[in-house]
């Protein structure tokens, strides 16, 4: 279902083994849907909404139900747009680009920087402690700018440090009841859940293709038209004008999304992450599958010694396919180098972009490990592709690499 499933690489010792990618969050392996529809449409390879001939005609029509077809995942309003972009961090940056003049965006300090650092007034809530902390200082917030003009809450789906998921409906709920609007950062959710904006009262939400199956330069934002058609288009240039006089300041822009769409579209990223959609649509089975695969995950980290998961709520919250930890008096850097290395495994070490909650996480998993830990985590995700042999594997490695460390301690 997925390419590179079967991807050999080489280990330390010389030996080859099946590449076990558990780093699905920072990129999805693409699809063999999305890469079918991207070589179909290949030999007709032509312009978007520029050409009479018959290519340019069925690359138009190819790139308009792409879009269709994004709206009808995302379950969007009538009158919403779907604006494709280059990602999760170009569509946020869009909306910042869009907002109303004067208005404030309310988000928390652990957000992805995709979610932090593009809006020009941001009112930054801390890490919440525990969901009811969540709710109490949206609250607070929104009652305090009430008066302050236009409001939007800034939010993500799905942690991309813990995978946990966040509270949309009830966010959406209690913004809308101050009169703010509500934008979701959909990039890790969208891969492993269902979303509904209608259902959700999500104003605007953003994705990335590439972590979505679709690995070819497109993502999507979502939402209501207001705001995005009232906005300066995000890029000046052809495609996004209806009208261009004599002089340069005689400019008419479109409405919808062509707005924001300026200069030749991304046809193949838009036709590969609507096939994307569409398969994961029709498959119902796949969150089955990867919760089953996460509590096999978490059970073995648990279990090992000198290993404490990363987490804001509690441990029975709900989440997707991501999970951090740190392991006690190890380097992360070392641990996942040594892990790709000597058993062939992909996972990432860092901080993930989202630097404020990665290291406040970490000095709590210090305390619950009663030692120090390195000032990097390591990141395990799973996604369509993952086995249950991929996280043996995974807990085999950590598991040896925890053994003769503190072996070599003793000596």
């Amino acid at each position: 279902m997925v390419l590179g499933a079967d991807l050999p690489v080489r280990l330390s010792d010389g030996t080859t083994v099946t590449y076990a990618n558990l780093d699905y969050a920072a990129t999805a392996p693409c699809l063999a849907a999305a890469a079918d529809a991207v070589n179909e449409l290949l030999p007709w390879y032509a312009s978007v909404h520029r050409g009479a001939g018959a290519a340019s005609r069925r690359c138009t029509l190819a790139y308009e139900q792409s879009r269709q077809t994004v709206a009808d995942f995302l379950d969007i309003r009538p009158d919403d747009h779907v604006i494709f972009t280059r990602n999760t961090t170009d569509a946020m940056n869009l909306l910042a680009r869009a907002l109303p003049s004067h208005t404030t965006v309310v988000t928390w300090a652990g957000e992805h920087h995709a979610n932090l650092l593009p809006w020009p007034r941001v009112h930054c809530l801390p890490v919440p402690a525990d969901l009811p902390a969540v709710v109490s200082g949206l609250t607070r917030a929104l009652a305090d700018l009430r008066s302050a003009g236009p409001v939007l809450v800034a939010v993500t789906g799905a942690s991309n440090v813990t995978g946990e998921v966040w509270p949309i409906a009830e966010l959406a709920e209690i913004a809308h009841r101050h009169r703010a609007r509500i934008a979701v950062d959909a990039a890790q959710l969208a891969p492993h859940r269902p979303v509904s904006m209608t259902d959700a009262g999500i104003d605007y939400l953003a994705l990335s293709g590439h972590k979505l199956y679709a690995p070819f330069g497109a993502g999507v934002l979502a939402g209501r038209a207001d705001w995005l058609d009232a906005a300066a288009p995000y890029l000046a240039g052809g495609g996004a004008t209806r009208h261009v006089g004599d002089e340069a300041a005689e400019v008419q822009w479109h409405v919808g999304p062509a707005r924001h769409e300026a200069g030749t579209p991304n046809l193949l990223g838009a036709v590969a992450l609507a096939a994307a959609c569409a398969t994961l649509a029709a498959s119902p089975a796949v969150l089955a599958h990867e919760q089953d695969l996460l509590k096999r995950l978490r059970d073995g980290l648990a279990a090992l010694p000198g290993v404490a998961e990363l987490r804001t709520f509690d441990v029975g919250h709900d989440r997707v396919g991501i999970v951090s930890f740190a392991v006690a008096e190890q380097r992360a850097t070392e641990v996942a180098h040594r892990l790709a290395a000597d058993h062939g495994i992909g996972v990432r070490d860092g901080l993930f972009c989202a630097h404020p909650l990665a290291r406040k996480l970490l000095t709590d998993a210090a305390e619950r490990l009663g030692c120090p830990t390195d000032r990097y985590a390591i990141r395990a995700s799973i996604g369509i592709g993952t086995t249950v042999a991929h996280v043996d594997r995974l807990l085999r490695g950590l598991r040896e690499i925890v053994t003769s460390s503190r072996a070599a301690a003793r000596r």
